[in-house]
């Protein structure tokens, strides 16, 4: 980035303090209208609730702050990069989520896509988004090699429902009937469902209680009282039972 596209992405800075969310609201908005399919990536509660417009908003400005050094936001790409992995998050949606932020900061902001500001934005956009993409794939590269390992999703089986003090726990093993990594507790995995009434999956994560073995894995599925039709964990509870499939990542460190 040169000098001037550094001094066009600072001088947002005040504006996405004062209107960072409403901002990252109307690019989620955007993107999943034009790219409907993109609405089995993102959790579609997180949206309602606006928790993930909200994380976004604090991540762009972050990086607007520290244009100069994205070092310095090495603890924050870590957390963002696993996040990805675990909902499978390929190199080529980049160029999608980029072209929407793109149009949302022009229209947002009112300022000409053709403009400088646009320019410096998407020149800052593209040099996150090689940072993010390399991280990702060496993470998705060491998934795969460790015992037991694979990268995006794979299927498992519902082989046993217990019900616990606060909802259920589900013992999870994979179709395949190949062994899988060992975990900690508090290593976490995302689940797929698929959404009843609506052509579309929803991943959700969940952490571990215990350690896990090589040969299953357990999770335990509280209901979500303020949820929406997309709650996966109120979606698992209610619809899902023994011998039913679903997806799930690899164990990951929060």
């Amino acid at each position: 980035m040169t000098p001037q596209h550094i001094e066009l992405v600072k001088s947002t800075v005040p504006v996405l303090r004062e209107n960072g969310v409403a901002l990252t609201q109307y690019f989620y908005n955007r993107m999943l209208n034009n790219n409907p399919d993109l609405k089995n990536v993102f959790n579609m509660d997180h949206q309602s609730s606006g928790r993930q417009p909200r994380a976004l908003a604090a991540a762009v400005l972050a990086y607007a702050e520290h244009i100069e050094n994205p070092s310095v936001l090495a603890k924050a790409i870590e957390h963002i990069t696993t996040k990805h992995v675990s909902l499978n998050i390929q190199a080529d949606q980049y160029a999608i989520v980029g072209e929407n932020l793109l149009h949302s900061i022009s229209e947002v902001l009112d300022v000409p896509f053709e403009s400088e500001l646009i320019a410096a934005w998407k020149e800052a956009y593209l040099q996150l988004a090689d940072i993010l993409i390399n991280v990702e794939k060496a993470k998705y590269d060491g998934l795969a090699t460790q015992e037991g390992g694979w990268k995006g999703w794979r299927e498992f089986e519902i082989t046993a429902l217990e019900n616990t003090e606060t909802g259920k726990k589900f013992t999870l093993k994979a179709k395949d009937g190949q062994s899988l990594p060992a975990a900690e507790a508090s290593q976490y995995i995302s689940v797929k469902v698929q959404v009843p009434n609506h052509n579309i999956q929803q991943p959700q994560q969940f952490t571990f209680a215990t350690a896990q073995n090589n040969t299953e894995y357990q999770i335990e599925v509280k209901p979500v009282e303020t949820a929406t039709e997309y709650s996966v964990a109120n979606i698992l509870l209610e619809s899902y039972k023994v011998g039913d499939s679903l997806e799930v990542t690899a164990p990951l460190k929060g």
